[in-house]
């Protein structure tokens, strides 16, 4: 009989999400006759995709009922789009073929472990998205569990006394570092001056950034980037990941992107866009063109006024919970240039205040620990969410007893 593959053994027991939705379920089995749950918790989009998008989605599935419009495989992505998204996003800085359509940023990251191998050294913002580090270890890129984090991965505290913001000499030789802004779960997004540090860095140390832009439209000051390519020198030592999930609403219809520029070389000079596209053509068939109908109708100029009207919907929400817990005394970060809220309850365990929160004012949150070691002591609040139910998880809020 074949044995288990020692990666699975190596992760953690429960991916974050599924297990909150668990304590979920069995809170409600508890507690049948109680007020309505409401949740403030998963990253999940909530509102219907905005009209010109959706007509763009319902268009690209009739086209695929016409023997003059069908289309099949687009392993790569639709030329056009590809050509759409480095115009609207890079300012044309990319070629098409730098510019790889997916169907998700999540499952590029997967992919991209896959690329890099066993073999590669890793480095991740403390806390992040749980995939950087999850992923990394199902890779066989760090060792087990050890209940604070993974062996071998380099992890980088982003807290209130560095400004979210990590310590980058503690970034290792030839790593890959995972870097997000803005920042899942922190809420916090980098300026120009450190990210432009964070390059210097990886150039110096031969380190690749894999950088998730996935809440990038969700930036209002201008003077924060919104791609890691607005830094110069960046396409020699970063990959990007994007996703229409967030900006479009499309967290069930998949779709993102990947830009790979050919300026980014390995040690010995090989391309990583050359291997990128060996890797993806070989266990990946392409992004569901109706899917791909709708990004190229949210790029249009209709789609683009939608996805902000989405996103600063979005932001409101963000806005009534900063506010909530600015008048209970509570101190947070994020919120303003992200959907995500990430605050501190000093000396608390985060699954004991995210099981208080539920059980005394009936609203699901996410606690700061599943995100990493640093995260412990901190709540993370999503703004996704209709917005009857935040006003009223709002209202609950205010009750709440944060001694």
């Amino acid at each position: 009989m074949i044995n288990r593959n020692p990666s699975i053994a190596n992760i953690k027991a429960g991916y974050l999400f599924p297990e909150i939705a668990r304590r979920r379920r069995e809170f409600e089995a508890a507690h049948p006759n109680g007020a309505r749950i409401i949740s403030l918790g998963v990253g999940d989009t909530t509102e219907p995709i905005l009209p010109h998008i959706n007509a763009g989605l319902v268009n690209g599935a009739k086209a695929l009922g016409k023997a003059e419009t069908y289309s099949g495989y687009q392993d790569e992505g639709l030329l056009s789009l590809r050509a759409r998204i480095s115009e609207v996003f890079y300012k044309n800085a990319f070629a098409p073929d730098e510019v790889f359509i997916s169907d998700g940023a999540k499952c590029d990251i997967g992919r991209l472990q896959l690329l890099f191998g066993a073999g590669v050294t890793v480095a991740a913002q403390d806390p992040s998205y749980p995939v950087y580090v999850d992923g990394s270890a199902l890779a066989g890129a760090a060792g087990a569990w050890q209940g604070g984090g993974y062996e071998g991965i380099a992890y980088l505290p982003c807290v209130a006394e560095n400004d979210y913001f990590p310590d980058l000499s503690r970034i290792p030789e030839n790593a890959l570092v995972y870097f997000c802004s803005p920042n899942n779960p922190t809420g916090a997004v980098a300026s120009k001056r450190r990210l432009s540090e964070l390059i210097a860095v990886a150039r110096k140390k031969g380190c690749i950034i894999i950088f998730d832009a996935a809440y990038a439209e969700f930036i209002r000051d201008p003077s924060l980037p919104k791609t890691i390519f607005e830094i110069e020198g960046a396409e020699t030592c970063a990959i990007e990941v994007n996703s229409f999930s967030k900006p479009a609403g499309f967290t069930g219809v998949r779709l993102g992107w990947t830009v790979v520029p050919k300026a980014l070389k390995y040690a010995g000079g090989e391309s990583v866009n050359a291997d990128w596209a060996r890797v993806t053509s070989t266990i990946f068939n392409g992004a569901s063109n109706i899917a791909q109908a709708g990004a190229l109708a949210a790029l249009e100029a209709d789609g683009l006024k939608e996805i902000r009207e989405l996103t600063d919907f979005y932001l409101e929400n963000a806005r009534l919970i900063r506010e909530t817990l600015q008048k209970l005394g509570v101190s947070s970060v994020g919120g303003d240039n992200s959907p995500y809220i990430w605050a501190h309850f000093p000396n608390r365990d985060s699954w004991d205040v995210f099981a208080e929160i539920l059980e005394t004012r009936r609203v699901i949150t996410t606690p700061g620990s599943g995100f990493g070691p640093a995260g412990q002591s901190f709540i993370r609040f999503s703004a996704f969410g209709h917005r009857a139910d935040v006003e009223e998880a709002c209202a609950r809020l205010s009750a709440l007893d944060v001694v």
